[in-house]
């Protein structure tokens, strides 16, 4: 299981020009998202997001760091860190065990359906498609992406990769660095994509969020 360790910015014209200098640009893409909760947003409302992406399953969960608010320094309390988890039938449990704090489920589990959305009363509550644009600072370890949603919003990513219970410090000495090289300044957290479109689209499901210091 990997951690993804975050920084998001907004990209200017002159973040853009000092990334195609000391990036190498690896390629572009069209991602399509789509992310499921119940009704309720059990889910959600626990940091908790499950993702179908190009017809794989993801599901990120903060790290114990993050859960307990232990920022440390300010370029710290900046980023995210979230476990990615990839294993299917790690994801059906581990949401199985969130929806049954509050009700109770005999939900199957099969590879070959997904079946198991409906019996644990999952629903797709976002859906949007990414042009990605990727670069890589090789002697760093740092991958950057700029994104820009279908609807509308643009932003830019710094991540590092590392094993669960790898060295985050690291990994935020990295970032950090890497924002300095771009110039990045301020220290107010940018938002993401999912920010902007259930803002946008779901203001209920937004303003829970945000009443629960998710978003």
């Amino acid at each position: 299981m990997s951690v993804e360790v975050e920084r998001k910015f907004s990209c200017s014209a002159d973040t853009l020009k000092k990334l195609e200098e000391i990036g190498v640009c690896v390629g572009q893409q069209q991602i399509h998202d789509q992310y499921f909760d119940t009704p309720e947003f059990h889910l959600t409302l626990r940091d908790m997001w499950l993702r179908k992406r190009k017809g794989c399953w993801e599901l990120k969960c903060p790290t114990a760091e993050a859960q307990s608010g232990k920022q440390g320094e300010a370029a710290a309390s900046l980023c995210t860190r979230y476990k990615e988890i990839t294993s299917l039938p790690e994801i059906h449990l581990r949401v199985k065990e969130v929806i049954k704090q509050d009700r109770e489920s005999e939900a199957g589990f099969s590879q070959e359906d997904e079946s198991w959305l409906s019996k644990l009363d999952l629903v797709c509550f976002a859906e949007f498609t990414t042009a990605r644009r990727s670069f890589t600072l090789k002697e760093e370890g740092v991958q950057i992406d700029l994104d820009q949603a279908d609807f509308g919003y643009h932003v830019g990513e710094i991540e590092v990769l590392i094993s669960e219970g790898g060295d985050e410090q690291a990994a935020l000495e990295k970032i950090r660095k890497t924002a300095e090289k771009l110039g990045l300044t301020g220290d107010q957290r940018v938002k993401g994509k999912m920010d902007v479109y259930l803002k946008r689209n779901h203001p209920e499901h937004y303003a829970k969020l945000l009443s629960e210091h998710i978003l």
